[in-house]
């Protein structure tokens, strides 16, 4: 299994149009069958602490069931390359995280 998580911070003069598309494209991600799991959202209205970072504007959370999938995802999947060609002019910033959970 493979947990990639991704965050991003989109740019502040993006139109509600420019907006809308990006959490359309984001939520086509989440409908993909062959993931394990996959989630997307902004950060969770909770109580502010100071370990917490929630400065970005959406986040996806991606469980893969193999390596072969993650490599599939990053490289070959129409779906995952329709979204960054589209949005990629919407972000201002992204962050990755991919974690090989191990016990």
């Amino acid at each position: 299994m493979l947990i990639h998580t991704v965050f991003f911070w989109l740019r502040q003069d993006l139109t509600p149009a420019q907006r809308a598309t990006f959490v359309t494209e984001l939520q086509r991600l989440t409908q993909l069958t062959y993931l394990a799991r996959c989630h997307a959202g902004p950060p969770a209205a909770l109580e502010k602490r100071p370990v917490v970072d929630n400065s970005y504007d959406f986040g996806l959370h991606v469980e893969f069931k193999t390596l072969a999938d993650h490599d599939f995802y990053q490289t070959k999947c129409p779906d995952h390359a329709r979204f960054v060609n589209t949005c990629k002019s919407l972000w201002e910033r992204v962050v990755v995280y991919d974690i090989a959970p191990s016990f």
